[in-house]
């Protein structure tokens, strides 16, 4: 019987003393996005509701532009939760830049059959009661998608405004994440 070999009573005891550590280590994290801080300060959201996205520049009429709210608007709900703005203590700016890049090209119709969208983004939080910026950084995606056969020609259009859109989402997410930890953890 297992209860009876002499090497699993050593493995039960470490197996003891990890889930006891484990215990005890537990009640040192905080969730990020979680309802209520320890120190019984203002939630994260709340933090969060009270950064002021700026426009994002782009020409006007161009594809960029349309990156750009949508950008802007994805990073609006990821800050508020789609509820109201509070007061504004920061104000975030971003500058977009996209790239396009054919990955694969058939080689017997020299077609393109996958491209790849890529949008990078600069961005600086500044705090606006002493104007000094606090956070700055840079967020990068790729997405790829498949370009169809000649004979759908809208869908190659279709599928690049998809993949734009999930970039802009994925960037938003990047930025969030890192001004949730900034507020968090002060750095």
């Amino acid at each position: 019987m297992w209860w009876c070999d002499r090497t699993a009573l050593p493995r039960l005891i470490r197996l003891a003393v990890a889930l006891a550590i484990a215990g005890t280590a537990a009640a040192c994290f905080q969730p990020l996005y979680g309802e209520r801080t320890l120190a019984s300060g203002s939630p994260l959201r709340d933090t969060l509701a009270a950064v002021e996205v700026a426009q994002i520049e782009a020409p006007l009429g161009s594809p960029l532009a349309r990156i750009a709210v949508e950008t802007r608007n994805e990073l609006i709900f990821d800050l508020t939760g789609g509820s109201g703005a509070a007061p504004y203590t920061h104000k975030l700016v971003v500058r977009l830049q996209p790239t396009t890049a054919i990955l694969i090209v058939d080689p017997t119709s020299q077609r393109n059959e996958y491209e790849n969208f890529g949008l990078n983004a600069n961005y600086t939080m500044v705090e606006i009661a002493t104007g000094r910026p606090v956070v700055t950084g840079f967020a990068t995606t790729r997405v790829t998608y498949t370009v169809p056969g000649l004979q759908q020609r809208f869908t190659k259009l279709r599928a690049a405004r998809d993949a734009e859109t999930r970039a802009a989402k994925l960037i938003a997410d990047q930025i969030r994440t890192r001004l949730a930890s900034y507020f968090v953890a002060g750095t």
